[in-house]
């Protein structure tokens, strides 16, 4: 009985701390510590993993990811990574533990055989288009790989756009750049009824990544470099739990924001495919007319 009284003494101290961000009844940690913890403070400040910072926007994500977010955009600034900070710092972490536990050896493809059609006649301009349609891809794919190809790299500026590429691609970056933008997007869409403003949708975003990173980086590790993924339901229950803390919604209306989030993240991302196929499309038709 006394164990049960206790377990839920500690569960209802848990929550309060989850709503507020803090315990209300602690005492200040100057006077908690004496002064013995003058010796180490800040020493860590500026290593990006282990300030304090990061350790409890890192803790706050995890156990209280939606009030975390909550209280960020009400003007909590000083108490965590701004967003896009978090997004790069932890992502890069996790790019760093997943490439030590699971090295990628990058095959190098060779586009050299590939050319323009530029004698079409009229039942082999079908033929054409799709030639040149597969050589606009595959030269827009080395472009924006140029890091891996530097037998493509012949200019000053092929060369600086290689080496930016490089450097992000080491900070494990481009992955999450486009998920950021179409999840931006999708929220924004999303939650317009909750009249919340692009940069809040901004910062809710960019979280919200890193708490899938978190996760990733679990699976990295539980599974030894096996998997990097942690699944689209594990994804939308992570997502359904920081709406409902963050809006204050019950569970049934925060799994249908869920839901019409993830529709509008597909639905921009598939009219970005159609677009982009449409341009490349029309190049290779006016290259093979």
């Amino acid at each position: 009985m006394k164990n049960k009284h206790s377990l839920k003494v500690r569960w209802r101290t848990f929550r309060i701390w989850q709503k507020l961000g803090f315990n209300p009844w602690e005492k200040p940690v100057e006077r908690r510590n004496n002064g013995r913890g003058d010796f180490y403070k800040g020493a860590f400040d500026s290593i990006p993993f282990l300030n304090d910072d990061a350790k409890r926007t890192f803790t706050h994500l995890l156990l209280r990811p939606g009030y975390m977010i909550r209280d960020y955009i009400n003007g909590a600034h000083e108490r965590y990574l701004a967003p896009l900070t978090a997004l790069i710092v932890f992502y890069a972490f996790f790019a760093l533990i997943s490439s030590l536990l699971q090295p990628v050896q990058h095959e190098k493809e060779d586009f050299s055989n590939i050319t323009v059609s530029t004698d079409v006649g009229d039942n082999e301009k079908g033929e054409a288009i799709l030639r040149n349609t597969a050589l606009i891809l595959m030269k827009g794919y080395t472009y924006l790989n140029l890091d891996k190809h530097p037998e493509a790299v012949k200019t000053r500026t092929d060369s600086a756009i290689a080496a930016l590429e490089g450097t992000l691609r080491s900070q494990g970056i481009p992955l999450f750049i486009g998920q950021f933008f179409l999840l931006w997007l999708a929220m924004g869409v999303s939650l317009r009824r909750f009249k919340l403003g692009m940069s809040a949708c901004a910062a809710a975003s960019a979280y919200i990544l890193c708490q899938f990173s978190f996760f990733m980086l679990f699976a990295v590790i539980l599974t030894f470099g096996e998997s990097t993924s942690i699944g689209v339901l594990v994804m939308g229950v992570l997502l359904m739990i920081d709406l409902c803390q963050w809006l204050g919604v019950p569970w049934k209306t925060s799994l249908k924001l869920t839901v019409r989030t993830g529709l509008w993240y597909a639905l921009i991302f598939g009219l970005i495919l159609l677009v982009v196929a449409a341009l490349v499309v029309l190049v290779a038709w006016l290259q093979g007319a």
